[in-house]
């Protein structure tokens, strides 16, 4: 049963997200029955109509602010109710307020305060005072003000200064005048970097914001973000304020009633109120704004460029050689089975100083015979491309692929919990190596077990609000997990975490009870998991697969709620469920409308009839190989005008960086992506692409390389 408040809630978001309030109150039963996003958008678009996973978590996250709003009210009307100043028109105000702004602007007149100028003018009884000002009526407001002085107050002056604090509190508190000072923030608020007197050499990587000012609605996120950074870092001092002049005088317009000698005590006053308490305050309101939009940006990119790289293309079960290469300490060298098991370790010297060059080249011909290696995996760090050239000179007895694969959060990983209850008896070195060769064979499986912050494929991630980043990070995971689907019988136990509905214990249950009774051969065996009762089955069963089982069916994203309807339809076609899976002229014949029920509409079936057509197919797309240039190994060998493949590394809102083989990215600023406008780097590039760029400026000592995209063939 909705209440009026719910209802509210409900009205609120369908006009927000331009949906139904039939879409919006589904998803929300949904949610509060413990359903997980990935499970409402596959399997409830009957309840939802269709909704995606965006616009659902868009749901999830405005109603657990409108509780919040909620929540807050509920301390602002007893905070009044207490003072004994809530009246049925307050109440009734507060309750049907929606905008957390208005409803803080509404209990600032109320709200317990530390001992300010205005409290202890009114200890000094000059409240009466403030109110005869405030009124700006004809008389000598200095003979009035002569009748206040006592020990406390010695002076008239004394006493007018006093009264000006009260009335300056009272128009700080004035919901007008704060709705006067925003409107001017909003329409020509600047904000203003500055670089902190004698810092300038210690700051120098700020020197774009020495001297900055923009328009507050013109500042990207990014520049917004780098201006904090320093500031936090005591290089810059940052502000957002309007012309005072012009905010001043129509504060006057609002609050001044003529020429009195009042109204000019009111002036005073006003001019007080702005710069020490009312602009402060609404200059923290608006910076909080413009950090709240830029976070939300920078999660926004980071996340999306966490998604591509989660669904990079996997090599799938191959046996891998992994080089974790180096120059000293030399290259940390891994075999590994086709399900990622260690089978061997040793490192090898091919660099310098050692330089055991035909050493090396025959110890990895060996281990790639000894271990049928079909796919050799490299590190993209120190003597990578040194490391690559090596490999690609051995003349192997089969053809085998060479891959130079990412080691960002590798040594994060390697160094970890996760990594020590994996391979107890290894060094930090062997398990990095391992980590290498399983993102070649599946990125998703083995970058799961690492921070997100820690991959690198962001922009400010350690300035954001790091609770949003955590919760928009781990939205991400989930999602793509539950995408692509995990093997039951092979997922560890960090993948399985972040399945719908089972979390980390139920993951080390059913990794508990797979090794204390070998492989499931079906879904409902999930049933005998401790502690996975029926909700949680439910939610993970469609997004668990188990090759080889028993009932086909198992190994696809066929709900098991389901299995009764491809029965049906198996029935009806005079065949098996393994045969229909195999027989598209058969499906072909299916009228599904014939099967649509109260639950099961035409959503359902048509997602059940393309899974259908390839059962537990992975959505990932193939990986294929690349090659850097070949001579190009250091950012001295750039030159203005070299065209070079590349691969995209990152990817911001101001451009993508990529990885051209000289151990440091290049930048194609979002200018030089495309010859036409581009407002989303995404639009044009995608995370691990493969692309062709055009050296434009190489800035050895800084370490900097500038790219282009544009006139350059792809």
């Amino acid at each position: 049963m909705i209440n009026i408040e719910q209802d509210k809630h409900i009205g609120i978001i369908a006009r927000e997200l331009n949906l139904t309030k039939k879409q919006v109150a589904n998803t929300i039963k949904l949610l509060n029955e413990g359903s997980t996003v990935p499970f409402i958008s596959r399997y409830r678009k009957e309840q939802t109509d269709s909704l995606d996973e965006v616009e659902i978590t868009a749901i999830r996250d405005r109603i657990n602010k409108l509780v919040e709003l909620e929540k807050r009210k509920e301390t602002v009307l007893s905070t009044i109710n207490e003072q004994g100043k809530l009246t049925d028109e307050l109440r009734k105000r507060i309750e049907e307020c929606y905008d957390p702004v208005e409803l803080e602007d509404i209990y600032l007149p109320y709200k317990p305060k530390r001992r300010t100028r205005a409290t202890i003018a009114k200890e000094r009884g000059l409240e009466p005072l403030a109110e005869l000002i405030m009124k700006q009526a004809e008389g000598d407001i200095l003979k009035i003000a002569q009748g206040y002085i006592n020990n406390d107050v010695p002076t008239i002056e004394d006493a007018l200064a006093g009264a000006r604090d009260i009335i300056a509190e009272w128009i700080s508190e004035s919901e007008r005048a704060r709705n006067i000072v925003r409107r001017h923030f909003k329409r020509s608020a600047v904000i203003k970097s500055r670089i902190v007197k004698g810092k300038e050499t210690d700051g120098v990587k700020f020197s774009d914001y020495f001297e900055w000012d923009e328009p507050i609605g013109k500042c990207a996120s990014h520049r917004f973000l780098a201006m904090r950074r320093g500031q936090t870092e005591g290089f810059l001092k940052v502000s957002v304020t309007p012309a005072a002049d012009d905010v001043l005088d129509d504060l006057s317009r609002a609050f001044v009633k003529g020429d009195t000698e009042s109204a000019d005590q009111v002036d005073f006053a006003i001019e007080d109120s702005y710069k020490r308490l009312i602009e402060p305050s609404i200059e923290n309101e608006f910076t909080a704004e413009l950090k709240e939009k830029a976070d939300d940006e920078a999660i926004r990119v980071f996340a999306e460029n966490l998604r591509q790289l989660l669904l990079s293309s996997p090599m799938g079960q191959k046996n891998v050689l992994a080089l974790d290469p180096g120059y000293r300490t030399g290259c940390k060298l891994v075999c590994l089975d086709s399900q990622g098991n260690l089978k061997h370790n040793e490192t090898i010297y091919p660099h310098p100083p050692q330089k055991e060059e035909g050493k090396a080249m025959s110890k990895i011909s060996a281990l790639v015979d000894t271990y049928k290696i079909e796919a050799i995996a490299i590190g993209n760090g120190t003597a990578s491309r040194e490391t690559e050239a090596l490999v690609k000179r051995i003349r192997f007895n089969n053809e085998i692929q060479v891959f130079v694969v990412s080691e960002d959060g590798a040594s994060i990983y390697s160094a970890s919990s996760v990594a020590r209850e994996e391979f107890p008896d290894y060094d930090v070195t062997v398990r990095g190596a391992v980590s290498i060769g399983r993102r070649l064979m599946d990125p998703l499986a083995e970058l799961v077990k690492i921070d997100p912050k820690s991959i690198g494929v962001g922009q400010y991630q350690h300035d954001v609000d790091q609770s949003k980043l955590k919760q928009g990070l781990d939205t991400v995971v989930e999602s793509c997990v539950n995408h692509v689907g995990v093997n039951l019988n092979t997922a560890s136990k960090h993948l399985l975490t972040y399945i719908s509905g089972l979390g980390p214990q139920l993951a080390k249950n059913i990794v508990e009870y797979r090794r204390e009774n070998g492989d499931f051969n079906s879904r409902t065996q999930l049933k005998k998991i401790p502690r996975l009762g029926p909700k949680a089955f439910e939610q993970s069963a469609g997004f668990l697969r188990i090759a080889n089982a028993k009932n086909p069916l198992d190994n696809s994203a066929v709900h098991p709620e389901s299995y009764h309807v491809v029965e049906q339809m198996a029935k009806d076609m005079g065949c098996t469920v393994d045969e229909l899976l195999k027989d598209d002229e058969l499906r072909k014949k299916i009228d599904i409308n014939k099967y649509a029920t109260s639950k099961i509409g035409l959503p359902t079936l048509k997602d059940i009839m393309a899974e259908l057509a390839k059962p537990g197919r992975d959505p990932r797309q193939g990986i294929k190989v690349f090659e850097f240039a070949e001579g190009v190994y250091s950012i001295s060998h750039l030159t203005v005008g070299m065209i070079l493949p590349g691969i995209v590394t990152n990817i911001t809102n101001f451009g993508a960086f990529v990885d051209v083989g000289v151990k440091q990215d290049g930048l194609v600023h979002i200018s030089q992506l495309a010859d036409r406008f581009i407002s989303n780097p995404n639009d044009i590039v995608k995370l691990h692409q493969h692309v062709m760029v055009k050296v434009l400026e190489v800035d050895i000592e800084r370490k900097r390389i500038q790219l282009t995209m544009k006139e350059v063939s792809q």
